[in-house]
């Protein structure tokens, strides 16, 4: 299917592993022109030099830390306006209320809460000024799950979802879409880490973490691939309809979901 993307410019942030990363590959599979953003400049020019081999398309990386309000605008002056705007980069770390610290909360919340709304404000004014462009938050299903154990990630996800919608529902009359995806789990490397520890804690045994995989209700973690084609197509002019809202792909864990995860 042409989604109709050659020739748009993308700013893809996290872009160096995991969702990021795939939904960099699919977006420069389409034809898109990219600004790829991650912390770790080897990594990103790395890919920027494998997306530009494969694709023939024009790569520009820039490294940095996005909590820095500085930086991102920086890149914000140096990108200028674009027709894709991804945010992906930040993690929060899982833990109770007693578990995670003032300085990890807000660490955490930093990067992705205040560095997607910080994104937001640098480029959803130049869309609006050229009444055209798409903002894709790339959030995650513990927004949408009660869960005392992951209690910082699950606050922050829930306000990031009601920040898209609310600003998806008057960007249309700007001609701009804002949309969320709430990917489940993802075999990313961060997981990865956090299941073999998992394992331990639970089984005494790092190797024993496809067993709590089970508790799935597909029994296996999504590629980041399988995220990605839903936020490539999110970005196209074939989901002309789509603003504020908040897109699940998560394999129907958010309507069963395991209680060892």
């Amino acid at each position: 299917m042409d989604l109709n993307l050659r020739g748009k410019t993308a700013i893809v942030t996290g872009a160096s592993k995991g969702i990021g990363r795939a939904v960099a590959f699919g977006l420069a599979s389409e034809g898109c022109d990219l600004h790829i953003v991650a912390r770790f400049r080897d990594a990103l020019l790395q890919l920027s030099a494998e997306l530009t081999e494969r694709f023939g398309i024009r790569v520009e990386s820039h490294a940095g830390d996005l909590a820095d309000a500085g930086f991102a605008s920086e890149i914000a002056d140096k990108i200028g306006a674009v027709d894709i705007l991804i945010n992906n980069a930040g993690a929060i770390p899982r833990g109770n209320l007693n578990e995670v610290d003032e300085e990890r909360w807000r660490e955490g919340w930093e990067l992705k809460v205040f560095g997607y709304i910080r994104l937001c404000r640098l480029f959803y004014p130049l869309m609006c000024s050229r009444r055209t462009g798409v903002i894709i938050n790339i959030i995650g299903v513990a927004g949408q799950r009660a869960d005392a154990n992951y209690i910082a990630t699950a606050t922050a996800n829930a306000g990031l979802m009601m920040f898209t919608e609310s600003l998806g529902g008057e960007s249309v009359r700007h001609g701009v879409r804002v949309v969320g995806v709430n990917p489940g789990i993802v075999a990313t490397d961060r997981f990865m880490g956090n299941i073999r520890q998992r394992a331990i804690k639970m089984y005494g045994e790092e190797s024993r973490w496809i067993e709590i995989l089970q508790e799935l209700p597909i029994g296996r973690l999504a590629k980041p691939e399988e995220i990605s084609d839903g936020i490539v197509f999110l970005a196209s002019e074939r989901a002309s309809y789509i603003s504020g809202v908040t897109i699940t792909i998560d394999g129907g864990l958010k309507s069963r979901p395991p209680t060892g995860i």
